[in-house]
């Protein structure tokens, strides 16, 4: 009769993550036993003064979802600071969150509220990317329409012109050097095939899903601010670990210039555009990856780097760039985790598809009359839908079992 219960144990353990070194000794309570309510607070995230700015308040996050607090581990549900026990102390940063992790096994190596929600500004065009890079002809020319352009004024634009014919990867380049929002906006609509960017849109919340990123909630391809988009520097180190597995990716984050082809039916000129990540510049290794700011998000980055073998990618969320701008701060973060063990660990990133999230039942903010509803997968998830539906179904099957042998050794007795 032991054994199901001690395989339902076992089995709860697994969906509940990895425990942390920081967070607890190797004698403590197992993680089932040990709510996150429970934990002792960490300790505060190291900080350098922001400069005073004036800058519009930030939106209210959704409520929290205690069990997509844990996910990758136990030990990442804190607001605070967590890293393995022993190491060297992170660097102070301005940034409200982030997280080192390793690309290739998906150790978590530390992290600042590595679930903590924040606005993403153009760091968004990574779930972009993630999502329409495998649909997505490179080579294919195809032409920017007037809703390719329909951007916020003054906001980041590559230069791409209505009517223009542009090769697919010149579209990337221009999104991914210089964060072009309306680059953002054709690829979301061709990616997408039928429903315009609102349609890409819905399918990048999927992906998100699809990754395990449940906190992340997009609502612009670009990034530019809307009502109820949120991510956290956990949910974009899976993002980032997507891109950086496609081939593509890699390619377009590491090149410094590219030219953007004139439009001689229409009279412009063609120019050339350079990559306005200093990481790729500025720091041996460097994989690339990007920038993003607003007013909202303030600046958020992620960025990647390669030394001895060993790749590790950092996100950051809600910086301010003085006394170190988003890059740099990025750059800290990387020093940082290359000094730590191969084994140091506070947790993982999940694997695509690994929590099989279900589509939320929460209903989301409402929608202009004749904007297109996202999909039931692009809301959040669920409070308690992910794992009571899983723990349910162990605790369910072994309470069969339990009944099963309960029913037999009943049925063996002499009646009174």
């Amino acid at each position: 009769m032991e054994a199901p219960i001690l395989a339902a144990v076992a089995a709860v353990a697994v969906l509940l993550g990895p425990a942390p070194v920081a967070a607890r000794p190797a004698a403590a309570r197992p993680l089932a036993a040990r709510p996150a309510s429970a934990a002792v607070p960490a300790p505060p995230c190291p900080r350098v003064p922001a400069p005073k700015v004036s800058r519009p308040p930030r939106p209210v996050p959704p409520p929290a979802v205690p069990e997509q607090r844990v996910v990758g581990g136990a030990g990442l549900d804190t607001a605070g600071l967590v890293v393995p026990a022993g190491v060297a102390r992170p660097p102070a940063l301005t940034a409200t969150s982030w997280l080192v992790a390793d690309l290739d096994t998906g150790q978590v190596l530390g992290g600042c509220g590595p679930h903590e929600y924040g606005t993403p500004a153009s760091v968004q065009k990574l779930l972009l990317a993630a999502t329409m890079l495998p649909r997505l002809d490179p080579k294919q020319v195809v032409t920017v329409t007037a809703e390719d352009m329909d951007i916020e004024p003054g906001s980041s634009a590559v230069g791409l012109v209505e009517g223009g014919r542009y090769t697919i990867e010149t579209i990337w380049l221009g999104l991914l050097l210089n964060s072009g929002n309306e680059a953002a906006n054709a690829l979301a609509r061709l990616g997408a095939g039928e429903g315009g960017a609102a349609a890409g849109v819905r399918a990048m919340n999927e992906r998100a899903q699809q990754l395990g990123a449940l906190q992340t909630h997009a609502v612009t391809p670009s990034g530019l601010d809307g009502k109820g988009q949120f991510t956290s520097a956990y949910d974009l180190a899976l993002i980032a670990r997507a891109c950086f597995a496609e081939p593509a990716f890699r390619r377009y984050a590491l090149t410094r210039q590219a030219q953007i082809p004139a439009q001689r039916t229409l009279r412009t000129k063609g120019f050339q555009i350079q990559n306005e990540n200093q990481l790729i510049y500025r720091y041996p290794g460097a994989l690339g990856g990007k920038t993003g700011f607003t007013d909202l998000a303030r600046h958020t980055y992620v960025g990647a780097a390669e030394r001895d073998g060993r790749r590790l990618v950092v996100t950051l969320l809600g910086a301010e760039p003085a006394p170190m701008r988003g890059w740099e701060q990025g750059a800290a973060l990387l020093d940082w985790g290359f000094t730590l063990p191969r084994d140091a660990s506070v947790g993982r990133l999940v694997e695509p598809g690994e929590l099989d999230a279900t589509p939320s039942a929460v209903p989301s903010e409402p929608a202009a009359p004749g904007t297109p509803r996202p999909a039931a997968a692009s809301g959040p998830v669920e409070p308690g839908t992910l794992r009571i539906w899983s723990v349910a179904a162990l605790v369910g099957a072994g309470g069969l079992l339990l009944a099963g042998l309960l029913w037999r050794r009943r049925a063996r007795r002499p009646l009174s």
